[in-house]
C-alpha cells in the first residue's frame, strides 16, 4: 500500500512540475515575441514610413455564426487607409485557398474593389495557410525583402518575429481588434501559435507548404498607382 501511495504521488509531483513548465514556456514565448516584434508595430498610421507594398494577412470573411468577422473588417479597412494615404502603392493579399469553396485572398480582393483599391495595385497569394507561409512566400515567391505587414498588434508581433528570422525589413500596422468572446479565443490560441513558430523557425527549420517559380512584384511599375 505504501508502494502505491509513493508512486501515485511521485506522479502527481511529475505531472504537476510538466504542467509548470509548460505553462512557463508559453509564457517566455508570449512575452518574448511580442518584446520582440514591438519596436516594429504600430497603431499610429502617421508613425508608418512609406513602402512599396503592403502584406494584408488572411482571415476568414465570417464567423461561425454567418457574422461579419472584424478581425477581418479592420485588416481590409486598414489595407484601404494605408493605400489611400500613399503609405503603400501595392497591396499583396495572402491567405488561404487550400478549398475549392474558400478563399480568403479571392475574397479580400473583392472588398478591396468595391473600396476603390485598382486590380492593377494588388497581387494575390493563394497559399497563405499560416503566417509564416505568407511571410516567407513574400520574400522567397514575390521577392520582396521590405514590406509592411496589415494585421492585429498580437499578430503583428509574431509576424515581425517571423519576418526578422529571414532577415526582412518590416513594420507592421496594427489595426483595432475586436473586444469580447472571439478575441478571447484568439489571443488563447495566439499563446500556442507562439511557441510553435519557435519551434519552426529555430528547431525544425519549416519551410512553406508550397513554393514554385519566381513571381516578382514589379514595384517599380507605373501602373501601380
Amino acid at each position: 500500500m505504501h508502494f502505491l501511495f509513493s508512486k501515485q504521488k511521485k506522479f502527481i509531483i511529475t505531472s504537476i512540475c510538466l504542467l509548470l513548465t509548460l505553462i512557463a514556456t508559453v509564457m517566455i514565448a508570449f512575452v518574448l515575441i511580442m518584446h520582440l516584434g514591438k519596436e516594429q508595430t504600430t497603431s499610429d498610421i502617421n508613425q508608418i514610413s512609406q513602402r512599396q507594398v503592403g502584406l494584408v494577412l488572411g482571415t476568414s470573411r465570417y464567423l461561425r455564426n454567418g457574422q461579419l468577422n472584424p478581425f477581418y473588417l479592420y485588416r481590409i479597412q486598414g489595407a484601404v487607409r494605408l493605400f489611400k494615404e500613399g503609405k503603400v502603392q501595392h497591396l499583396l493579399l495572402s491567405g488561404d485557398h487550400s478549398k475549392k469553396n474558400y478563399n480568403e485572398p479571392q475574397t479580400m480582393q473583392q472588398d478591396l474593389l468595391k473600396a476603390g483599391i485598382p486590380a492593377s495595385a494588388m497581387t494575390l497569394d493563394y497559399a497563405g495557410l499560416r503566417t509564416l507561409d505568407s511571410i516567407a512566400r513574400a520574400n522567397k515567391i514575390f521577392k520582396l525583402n521590405e514590406f509592411t505587414i496589415i494585421t492585429q498588434q498580437f499578430h503583428c508581433e509574431r509576424a515581425v518575429f517571423i519576418a526578422n528570422k529571414y532577415h526582412l525589413t518590416t513594420q507592421c500596422y496594427a489595426v483595432a481588434s475586436p473586444s469580447g468572446k472571439n478575441y478571447i479565443k484568439v489571443i488563447t490560441r495566439e499563446f500556442l501559435a507562439r511557441i510553435k513558430s519557435i519551434i519552426d523557425l529555430y528547431i525544425i527549420n519549416k519551410q512553406p507548404r508550397f513554393t514554385g517559380d519566381p513571381e516578382p512584384i514589379n514595384t517599380e511599375d507605373s501602373t501601380l498607382r
